[in-house]
C-alpha cells in the first residue's frame, strides 16, 4: 500500500480540470484583451491566480511541506520566492540592488516553516511585490523602452515574469498533487 494521496479534483466537468469553468476565477466570457500590453497583465494575473489556487484550502503544515525530497521545494517556499523574485524585478529598473526579504540564497525556500504567521506573511509579501513591481513597470508604457543599467526592454520583463510564473505553477501542480492529491490545470 502506497503512502501517496489518493489523485482527486473538485471539478465535476472535466476530470482533468482544477475548478469547474463557472467556478474558475481565470475564465472570463468577454472578449481576450486587445494590446500587447493588456494581454501580458491578464496572462500575468492568470498564473498568479492559478499559483494562489494552488495553496487555498491548505493548512501550514501542507502549505511548508517540501513534497519532493531532497528538494527544499514546497507550496509556501514558492509564495516566498515569488515575493523575492517579484521585488528583485526592481532591481532590474532602477540602480540599486533592493535588500533581500528573508536573507541569503535559499532562505525564502529554507525559511518556509509550518506557522500561521509565516503563510501570512508570505501571502502579504507577495501581494505588496506584485503591486510595486507592477507600478513600477505599468509607469513604462512603451514596451520597446530600454531600463536599467542593462538595458533591458520593459517587454521582456514583461515576457519573463510570465515565464517563471508559468514554470513555477508547473512547479506548484506536482507539489499540490503529493500534498492532498488534488489535481487539476
Amino acid at each position: 500500500m502506497s503512502d501517496a494521496p489518493r489523485r482527486w479534483t473538485q471539478a465535476t466537468i472535466y476530470a482533468d480540470m482544477w475548478a469547474d469553468p463557472d467556478d474558475d476565477p481565470r475564465n472570463s466570457d468577454g472578449p481576450a484583451p486587445d494590446g500587447e500590453l493588456p494581454t501580458f497583465v491578464d496572462v500575468l494575473q492568470n498564473f498568479r491566480l492559478t499559483l494562489r489556487m494552488k495553496c487555498d484550502g491548505l493548512d501550514p503544515a501542507q502549505l511548508a511541506r517540501r513534497s519532493v525530497p531532497p528538494s527544499t521545494m514546497s507550496l509556501l517556499g514558492l509564495v516566498r520566492h515569488m515575493a523575492e523574485v517579484e521585488r528583485d524585478w526592481r532591481t532590474w529598473i532602477r540602480p540599486e540592488p533592493a535588500s533581500k526579504l528573508y536573507g541569503a540564497r535559499d532562505a525564502d525556500f529554507d525559511g518556509a516553516v509550518a506557522d500561521q504567521a509565516v503563510v501570512d506573511g508570505a501571502f502579504a509579501d507577495l501581494a505588496r511585490e506584485q503591486a510595486a513591481t507592477d507600478a513600477a513597470l505599468l509607469s513604462h508604457p512603451d514596451l520597446g523602452e530600454r531600463l536599467g543599467k542593462d538595458g533591458i526592454a520593459v517587454r521582456e520583463l514583461w515576457v519573463h515574469r510570465i515565464e517563471e510564473y508559468a514554470r513555477h505553477c508547473g512547479h506548484a501542480d506536482l507539489l499540490r498533487e503529493c500534498v492532498d492529491g488534488r489535481v487539476g490545470q
